[in-house]
This record gives structure tokens, C-alpha cells and sequence, in this order.
């Protein structure tokens, strides 16, 4: 069984930074692709970067492009998001998901939510002063 668990989201001014972390278990070996996304309240669930481990590519989205980066620590099976210089709109709940490898490039790119098959619980992350 797979299991996803975000940490690291909490209270930031904008222009801070804040490290998301996710500790990945279970059938991990079966992953094409891992990625983080978030949703704010009333917002529809978006992708912000994706991750592929095929072709070991990453994507952003554009408004994150420069602020946020992707990494992954494969000996402790931890996906990471650190993000810099926070806006109010960043936040949201961000998760944490993974794809198979089954899944088309394009997809993994495009950050297609529904391409997503795993997903942790979330962690909140505000920017406000």
C-alpha cells in the first residue's frame, strides 16, 4: 500500500521561504513521476511542479517558475518543494502525489490532476503578515 505524507507547511510572511517535505512508503518502485500541488479555498486543485523519474525532467508552473524547486532524496524516499520568496498567493494546501509509470510524459508535464493516482494529505501553507 502507498502511502504519501506531506510536513513542513505552516505561517509565512511574504517573502519568506519555507521547505515542503514528503515521505513516500509502500510500492514506490512502481512511480513514474511524483509532483506537488495545491489547492486555495474555492480554487480548483493545480498543479505546481512535477517531477519525472524516467527522464529525470521537471516542470513548473509559471507562476511558481524561479521561486520554487523540486527535489527528491531517493535513499530516504522524500519528495521536497522549497520555496522562496512566498506571495500571499501562494497559499493553499499543498500536496504531494505520485503517477505510475504507465503514465504518458505529456501528462506528467501538463500536471494533469486526474493522472495523479496517489496522493498524501495535504499541508497547509499561508502567507500573510
Amino acid at each position: 500500500q502507498v502511502q504519501l505524507v506531506e510536513s513542513g507547511g505552516g505561517l509565512v510572511q511574504p517573502g519568506g521561504s519555507l521547505r515542503l517535505s514528503c515521505a513516500a512508503s509502500g510500492f514506490t518502485s512502481g512511480f513514474g513521476a511524483i509532483g506537488w500541488f495545491r489547492q486555495a479555498p474555492g480554487k480548483e486543485r493545480e498543479g505546481v511542479s512535477s517531477f519525472d523519474l524516467r527522464d529525470n525532467k521537471s516542470y513548473y508552473v509559471d507562476s511558481v517558475k524561479g521561486r520554487f524547486t523540486i527535489s527528491r532524496d531517493n535513499a530516504k524516499n522524500t519528495l521536497y518543494l522549497q520555496m522562496s520568496s512566498l506571495k500571499p498567493e501562494d497559499t493553499a494546501v499543498y500536496y504531494c502525489a505520485a503517477a505510475t509509470n504507465a503514465t504518458p510524459r505529456l501528462f506528467i508535464e501538463d500536471m494533469r490532476v486526474r493522472s495523479f493516482d496517489y496522493w498524501g494529505q495535504g499541508t497547509q501553507v499561508t502567507v500573510s503578515s
